[in-house]
């Protein structure tokens, strides 16, 4: 596999992951993002040593995108506190299903996940467990496909839960197109190795040298060539 690099300083390396790669390894021993990434570095430095490859925004195994990763620990620190203080932005583009309720908004839940189906589910505030989950979105464009009329969102992901933007978008009705988890129009069906969502834009000031960066990918993948994507955003 040939990684596609967007961005790489001394200090942090951003690839591209394909929809449908885990971004770690998993049960399954398919090729993964991390182990690609290792090997990328292991060869670039000709160092004995195994290098470093912290993973710093994690992505759904059928989501496509954007993919962060830091080369040495304390920049891996300094990343994971940016995250968590809601310093690195993070934008998607989702090609959703059903009518968009309003064509720009804010979407606030509470999420609960159940690790025995690997699922997220929207619940009261006050339920054991619930974590706030919070996401803006704008409506770029609508098309009409065989698979009925299709809506194009950028999505900006503000907290970062647990399968988040698939289950609050299918909550309001607007199901991630090919998702077989939680769009009930593909529920049963098969396939779920790649679906409508796809990590498009990261930004942040970087930890050491304060430069903002601002990283950007369009969307590719069999899930998006149901719709015609000619502008970027």
């Amino acid at each position: 596999m040939k990684l596609n690099i967007r961005y790489e300083d001394e200090y942090l390396i951003c690839a591209v992951k394909p929809a449908g790669m885990p971004v770690q390894g998993d049960k399954s021993n398919d090729v993964d993002l991390v182990t690609e990434i290792k090997e990328y570095l292991y060869e670039k430095t000709a160092s004995d040593d195994e290098p470093y490859a912290a993973l710093i925004n994690r992505l759904d195994r059928p989501v496509g995108g954007l993919t962060l990763f830091a080369k040495d620990e304390k920049t891996a620190a300094r990343m994971t506190d940016l995250l968590t203080d809601g310093g690195i932005d993070k934008y998607y583009q989702a090609i959703v299903t059903g009518e968009i309720p309003e064509e720009s908004g804010e979407i606030v839940d509470y999420i609960v996940r159940d690790p025995k189906t690997n699922m997220s589910k929207i619940v009261d505030s006050g339920a054991k467990g619930a974590k706030k989950a919070v996401l803006s979105y704008e409506l770029i464009d609508e098309f009409e496909t065989d698979d009925g009329i299709l809506g194009l969102l950028l999505i900006h992901l503000i907290t970062g839960r647990h399968h988040q933007i698939r289950a609050q978008l299918s909550h309001i009705g607007c199901g991630i197109y090919g998702d077989v988890k939680y769009n009930p129009k593909f529920r049963g069906k098969k396939g779920g190795k790649a679906i409508g969502l796809y990590s498009t834009r990261l930004e942040f000031d970087h930890p050491v040298t304060g430069e903002h960066i601002k990283i950007k990918q369009e969307p590719e993948g069999e899930a998006f060539a149901v719709i015609d994507l000619e502008q970027e955003y």
